[in-house]
């Protein structure tokens, strides 16, 4: 049986997010929350007491050595046991015998418990809102009542232990009375009910699906999202308290968003948006603990949303991602700290919003990829971050595919009726800027220098390239300049992308081994289920590198003859030809996964080249 020290030695599991109070690591802050007794002196607590008590006890001559404590040596004696006589004795061996029993019987978490609970709840509140309408110019006359109120909210906190109930909890009245505290006037109330809220929604409850949704569906038509933004405008983070209800109040909302359903929910309030950006831009050394969970609910809205996304877009916040990001060209946050999730963030937030067209076109504006390129040269912890922003970037973006494809061997024009009223290939002026402001030297020297240990480097500086070659125009100087830098020192890049080939061809070859295996006895159907399982490993093991890699050797030998030799020769170094090229190019054509126009149009060009 586990000992009671046992238990107070092991600290309680935890959860997935801890508010810290950070009056708690200020040693002022601890003097200052020090309360004075009625003589003026500090109260201490019963653990100093206990201290000072042993302190006390140690204090003087020794006792002499043949001194016995030992209980019952003075049974006849002066104390005969200890001072009390047999009836006392007997009456506190009852009530120990009674505390035992209660210990030993459990409490039944049932309907009736939480109907009494709830009906406990609501008395509470409804006694406060009663006394607080009553005497509202004498708030000692209900400050009891609210004292009260706080014990009825805490008590909730053990359904999360009862998710079975939560279905049953949401039909009462009791859930929405619980939101509904989210106005009270006092702001320690609404923080309590705050916390109950992240408590019952939190992501690590052991609910059924139906069960949280149930709740949460009652929580959210009790207005509980309207209620906790109206909140941040009356917290003042510089109260511990307050900064707590803000922290607890992000931690409901990005439980909300576990479910993609509540997304736009949550992304359709402009004022919680404009409340985000203003949070992040807000100046702190270090950065707080808010400042990142800020960032983190808006990396959480646009990696998922294209709405959110352009909603962001639409505020602001390409420009004010990139001024927050700024300073991180020149210096690097401290490891694993507050500030260096802040920074990741606000990258995958930026990196988001650039995968749309508006997004291309405000990065274009706010001379993002000047910036990229700066903290790519400059070689800090933000050169890979910048990278992924280019990538993406330069991702093609546009419904049609361009008036036409740009090689000597592979040139075709669009012939379409409605070519004059499609939307441009608005990645193209981002590939024309990378370029232009002397992008190409920094980009292909990181891309030389790159060791294996760093594969997400590689994979974005493939991703430009290829986004390099298919969005510049035919003919322009730019692509003139991009192909020079494959061409330049004896085709030294061609030959690294066909060494990188290899390695990224042997990793997908293993894999597909590994996965026939498994497929033995299963039936069609099972078998294809288990390859549509399997994309995302397959991708990550390396089929996506080597997709770009094979894409970027097909436009370059389609450009000129003497890379084209030199492409057909490093490949036959082991047995390879063009034709293993145009192979992983027809199985992205004829993969599962769904191809666009434009780019079905581009490879299809690409492999009658190579045929």
């Amino acid at each position: 049986m586990t000992g009671i020290d046992d238990i107070f030695k092991h600290p309680v599991a935890a959860t997935k997010r801890k508010f810290e109070d950070p009056s708690e690591a200020d040693p002022t802050q601890a003097y200052k929350s020090a309360k004075l007794n009625s003589n003026g002196a500090v109260k201490r607590s019963a653990h100093d007491s206990v201290a000072d008590e042993d302190d006390e006890d140690e204090a003087g001559p020794s006792l002499p050595p043949d001194f016995e404590e030992e209980p019952g040596d003075d049974e006849e004696g002066r104390f005969f046991g200890g001072g009390i006589d047999e009836d006392a004795k007997d009456a506190m061996d009852f009530l120990d015998a009674q505390d035992k029993e209660e210990a030993i019987t459990e409490e039944k978490y049932d309907s009736a418990w939480l109907r009494k609970l709830a009906l406990n709840f609501e008395k509470k509140v409804n006694k406060n809102a009663s006394l607080r309408a009553k005497y509202e110019d004498d708030p000692s006359k209900f400050m009891e009542s609210e004292g009260d109120l706080d014990e009825g909210i805490k008590a909730l906190s053990i359904l999360s232990e009862h998710s079975e109930l939560y279905e049953e909890f949401a039909k009462n009245p009791a859930a929405t009375k619980l939101v509904e505290l989210l106005a009270h006037e006092n702001t320690d109330v609404a923080i309590g009910a705050i916390e109950i809220i992240s408590e019952l929604t939190d992501e690590d409850v052991e609910a059924e699906q139906e069960q949280w949704d149930t709740l949460v569906t009652a929580l959210l038509e009790a207005d509980l999202l309207s209620l906790l933004i109206s909140n941040f405008s009356r917290f003042d983070e510089s109260n511990a308290e307050d900064s707590s209800g803000v922290y607890h109040s992000l931690s409901v909302i990005e439980n909300l968003l576990s479910q993609p359903a509540n997304m736009d929910l949550v992304g359709k309030e402009t004022k919680f948006l404009t409340w985000l950006l203003n949070r992040i831009q807000k100046q702190e050394k270090p950065t707080s603990q808010n400042k990142q969970y800020a960032s983190e609910i808006l990396s959480i809205l646009t990696q998922s949303s294209r709405p959110n996304r352009n909603r962001l877009t639409e505020a602001n916040g390409v420009e004010i991602f990139l001024t927050q990001l700024a300073p991180y060209r020149r210096s690097d946050p401290e490891k694993e700290s507050e500030e260096e999730e802040y920074m990741e963030n606000l990258f995958n937030c930026l990196t988001s919003l650039v995968d749309e067209p508006e997004g291309k076109v405000k990065f274009l504006e706010a001379e993002g990829v000047e910036l990229c390129l700066l903290m790519v040269r400059d070689g800090k912890t933000s050169k890979s971050r910048a990278l992924k922003v280019l990538d993406h970037a330069c991702g093609y973006a546009e419904s049609t595919p361009p008036e036409e494809n740009r090689t000597n061997g592979v040139s075709k024009r669009r012939e379409d009726e409605d070519a004059e009223d499609s939307k441009p290939n608005l990645a193209a002026p981002v590939c024309e800027k990378v370029v232009e402001a002397r992008g190409l030297k920094p980009i292909f020297s990181t891309f030389m220098k790159t060791k294996k240990h760093d594969p997400e480097t590689t994979e974005h500086i493939l991703g430009i390239f290829a986004s390099l070659l298919r969005s510049l125009p035919g003919n322009s100087d730019s692509r003139f300049r991009v192909l020079a830098k494959f061409l330049e020192k004896d085709y030294e890049k061609l030959i690294k992308l066909v060494t990188l080939r290899r390695d990224y061809a042997a990793r997908v070859a293993a894999f597909d081994a590994r996965l026939k295996e498994k497929k033995i006895g299963l039936s069609k159907q099972e078998q294809e289920a288990l390859d549509m399982e399997n994309i995302p490993s397959r991708l990550d093991e390396g089929l996506y590198c080597l997709e770009r890699i094979d894409v970027i050797l097909a436009w370059v030998a389609a450009e000129d003859d003497g890379a084209k030799r030199a492409i057909v020769k490093a490949l036959g170094e082991r047995d390879e030809t063009l034709v293993d090229v145009r192979r992983t190019l027809q199985a992205q054509l004829d993969g599962v996964l769904e191809v666009e126009p434009a780019e079905r149009e581009m490879l299809e060009a690409l492999i009658e080249f190579l045929s």
